[in-house]
């Protein structure tokens, strides 16, 4: 298993529910597919401010149930309610590109999951650590510092690994980052990963975060 399995990916249908959650005849598969991966890339980059660290999406004969995850709340629902009623017209209008036609009996159920500890979500902390290296802070200290929080916020292990041309280098390479106990082998534990990029003045810098939580 060692390094080159996604630790989501591999506990998905044992310990981890699907992401998206639906059936479809060959028919359908096609449309419901691009759309899901329009609506998750979409409502990433219209949300960005509220922190999104997961979308999940549930479909019925005649409605669909979309559960955003994000560290900020109050950011997506606005005021009054203003916010959820802007994203179910983004949705819809994603629907209506890959369908091309109008979708009228279709009713769509927004629901904002609230992320109780920021500093435990691999995505988050990998945003971060991007973030911080855009800005032109050493990538050694934005990493120490991130990983520091996460212990810090009650994390059994956290490992972090850069790789690409780090401080504008000619040759590409690869640093980890790595305290505490991030176990690859063992399902039953719950290891958050995340894989980032950061654009940079040279190129692209990828990192990978992996976080290693209580179990509940």
């Amino acid at each position: 298993m060692g390094q080159k399995v996604n630790p989501i990916g591999i506990r998905i249908g044992h310990y981890l529910p699907w992401k998206s959650r639906w059936f479809a005849d060959e028919g359908n598969f096609k449309n419901f597919l691009i759309e899901d991966v329009k609506i998750r890339s979409g409502l990433t980059k219209k949300l960005k401010l509220a922190g999104v660290t997961g979308i999940e999406i549930e479909r019925l004969p005649k409605s669909m149930v979309i559960i955003i995850t994000v560290s900020r709340p109050g950011v997506v629902i606005g005021r009054g309610g203003t916010g959820i009623e802007d994203v179910k017209k983004y949705v819809l209008e994603i629907i209506r590109e890959v369908r091309k036609k109008n979708i009228k009996d279709l009713k769509i159920d927004i629901r904002i999951n609230e992320v109780r500890n920021p500093e435990l979500s691999a995505y988050l902390v990998a945003e971060r650590i991007a973030g911080e290296m855009e800005r032109r802070i050493p990538h050694r200290r934005a990493v120490q510092k991130a990983i520091e929080r996460v212990r810090a916020a009650g994390a059994l292990g956290v490992k972090v690994v850069v790789g690409g041309r780090i401080n504008g280098a000619e040759i590409s390479r690869v640093e980890k980052f790595h305290q505490g106990s991030v176990p690859t082998q063992t399902l039953r534990e719950d290891v958050d990963y995340a894989q980032v990029p950061a654009l940079l003045k040279r190129g692209y810098v990828g990192i990978k975060v992996w976080i290693h939580k209580k179990q509940e």
